[in-house]
């Protein structure tokens, strides 16, 4: 179970738990999919016949979603970096991959399948989830895990591999992300990796 490192004030700290069920078939996700469709605080991911159940969907999953989103929104802005946010969608190869990312983006121009995904992880199950996005040939996966960023990057035979830095943001030092995410106040985080940036 992965620990959260980060000092959140105010911030009630919901344990997620996530439970995994081998041996179930496409149809039956898609009809436990159907039954927990209104029920937000859910999150599904199905891989070759193994699903898992992820809840709660707790305030430190949230809060670090958002930070970062508005710390990599505000790099593309200064950049001058087109982008297109996409936010949780789900992604799925029928009868074999359904993966729903806490957050999505297109570089450039939008595009039916985005360029980064990403997906904060508090609780680690068995599903690799890498495998989730390979169908669909995302270019980059980033994960948070531990207070650490991992980003794996598409390459030439479709395999993921970890890269230290994106493809799309060369210049960005993902360490540098990690010291305004430490932040416990979200607005002074973005509010001064804004200011950090601006000067360089």
């Amino acid at each position: 179970m992965a620990v959260f490192s980060m000092t959140v004030p105010l911030l009630e700290q919901e344990e997620e738990k996530l439970v995994t069920v081998p041996g179930v078939s496409w149809q039956q996700f898609k009809t436990i999919e159907v039954q927990l469709e209104e029920n937000h605080a859910v999150k599904l991911a199905y891989l070759a016949g193994v699903l898992e159940i992820m809840s709660p969907i707790g305030d430190k999953h949230e809060y670090v979603k958002k930070t970062l989103s508005y710390l990599l929104e505000a790099y593309m802005r200064h950049k001058g970096i087109r982008f297109y946010g996409r936010g949780g969608f789900t992604l799925e190869e029928s009868g074999y991959a359904s993966g729903t990312p806490d957050e999505s983006y297109c570089i450039g121009t939008n595009k039916e399948v985005p360029d980064i995904v990403i997906e904060i992880i508090v609780s680690s199950g068995t599903i690799k989830r890498t495998e989730l996005y390979k169908p669909k040939r995302v270019p980059e996966v980033w994960f948070w895990r531990n207070n650490k960023i991992q980003i794996f990057s598409l390459n030439a035979v479709f395999e993921y591999e970890e890269v230290n830095r994106s493809q799309f943001f060369p210049d960005l030092d993902k360490e540098l992300l990690l010291r305004f995410l430490a932040i416990p106040d979200q607005y002074d985080a973005v509010f001064q990796f804004i200011e950090f940036i601006g000067e360089k």
